[in-house]
């Protein structure tokens, strides 16, 4: 129950992220919530993968910022109604799910 609540704040988050940075394009909420899915998947198979070749490295948090903006510029690839422009943009749309997401789950 726990995860699912984690998705649909994460979609709210990447929602928000879309209509305050122009460089990142989401259609609807749905939309939002499958971004969320791919990029929660994406992360525990390949960001987990990139954990352990990196030797520790990301466990620094700015390196984890960074390795959140790749995770989101591959599920731009993947979804044909998701658009992030290039990295800079994604790398500020991983801050703004970041930072949304800690101030959504602080309030609930």
């Amino acid at each position: 129950m726990e995860w699912i609540l984690n998705i649909i704040i994460t979609a709210a988050a990447f929602f928000i992220g879309a209509k305050l940075l122009p460089g990142v394009t989401i259609s609807d909420i749905l939309q939002a919530v499958v971004v969320a899915l791919v990029v929660a998947v994406l992360d525990f198979t390949l960001g987990n993968f990139l954990r352990i070749v990196s030797l520790g490295l990301l466990t620094l948090s700015i390196f984890n910022w960074l390795l959140n903006a790749i995770l989101i510029l591959v599920a731009d690839w993947f979804l044909p109604k998701f658009k992030v422009k290039n990295f800079w943009w994604a790398l500020g749309l991983a801050a703004v799910v970041s930072l949304t997401s800690a101030l959504i789950d602080k309030i609930f």
